[in-house]
């Protein structure tokens, strides 16, 4: 386009520009499961705790403990939730709220770790002064946590490729709290077998064992949790496919891709800025028609130099 050309946006880019709120497609269902099992784990929480003080168990008192966090982390996620949809349609938010699920995911990735460190500490402490452990009250109890985290993880379990590790452009702050329960299921079977072990064996050890165990593996979906948020938070390029595609298509009649950035705004929301030089320039329209009906991409932003050596722009679009 020339600089004559008004700055205008054409009903042909209505398809970028009628979303602006980029919550993910299950937005509204996701948050009302949260909000259940946060209910549920509350509940389950007390009676963990509860029972691994009385029975002396440290595998049961550490699933307690990570109930605990899971409470802390779902008031996170849905809270997060809560607050993305109340602010969907504020403009302050430049570019929506769709990263404010990842903040929480982030939020509780260090809680996460937090927790495997305690765990970790505490059963340490329990390997150095070993006490007796009512095996008979404490495993129906974890038994029982172990039910509760199973019903939570189905409850939170991500639909259709939203599973975090098949699909990077799922609903992170969900995969977060399904990350933690799935976590902490994790630990509740440590400690049924601790107690079996300590039980049949007479080990001892195996109980602040299967809780040093736990905290490892605690603090490794921490560790992969904190990458993954963090990557958003910090607007790393987030598909190399997608972006090859964008370049392929703009340069698709002979211009230049002079500059190309790509974000996620949230879940399954894309931004886009580019700056294409072409020694002949065309409408706006013609360029944001080439990314029309590219899965993913819900924002575009064209900067358009004629020629391919001025350092000034002749004109730019904007979705």
């Amino acid at each position: 386009m020339t600089a004559a050309d008004p700055i205008r946006q054409p009903a042909e880019l209505d398809a970028f520009r009628e979303d602006r709120t980029y919550l993910g497609a299950d937005h509204r269902r996701n948050e009302r499961r949260t909000w259940v099992v946060t209910a549920i784990c509350a509940v389950t929480l007390t009676v963990l705790v509860a029972g691994g003080l009385a029975f002396r168990s440290m595998a049961l008192t550490a699933a307690g403990l990570h109930m605990g966090a899971h409470v802390a982390a779902l008031l996170v996620a849905s809270g997060a939730y809560a607050l993305a949809r109340r602010h969907a349609e504020n403009p302050a938010f430049s570019f929506g709220t769709g990263k404010i699920g990842y903040l929480a995911s982030f939020a509780n990735a260090v809680v996460l770790g937090v927790t495997a460190a305690l765990i970790a500490w505490e059963s340490v402490g329990r390997l150095m002064a070993p006490e007796a452990v009512d095996y008979a009250g404490a495993f129906p109890l974890a038994g029982a946590g172990l039910a509760v985290n199973l019903i939570c993880i189905w409850l939170l379990r991500p639909t259709g490729a939203q599973a975090m590790r098949n699909d990077p452009d799922g609903d992170l702050n969900l995969s977060a709290a399904h990350l933690h329960l799935t976590a902490d299921a994790a630990v509740s079977v440590l400690a049924l077998g601790a107690m079996l072990a300590g039980q049949a064996f007479g080990w001892g050890f195996a109980d602040p064992l299967a809780g040093l165990v736990g905290a490892a593996l605690v603090g490794h979906f921490a560790v992969q949790l904190m990458r993954r948020s963090a990557a958003t938070l910090l607007d790393i390029n987030p598909s190399a496919e997608l972006t090859a595609e964008v370049r392929a298509r703009l340069s698709a009649q002979g211009e230049r891709v002079v500059d190309l950035h790509l974000w996620r705004l949230g879940p399954g929301h894309h931004a886009a800025i580019a700056v294409l030089a072409a020694p002949h320039p065309q409408p706006a329209a013609a360029y944001h028609a080439r990314l029309k009906g590219l899965a993913g991409l819900s924002h575009v932003t064209v900067e358009v130099r004629e020629g391919g050596d001025s350092p000034h722009p002749h004109g730019h679009s904007h979705d």
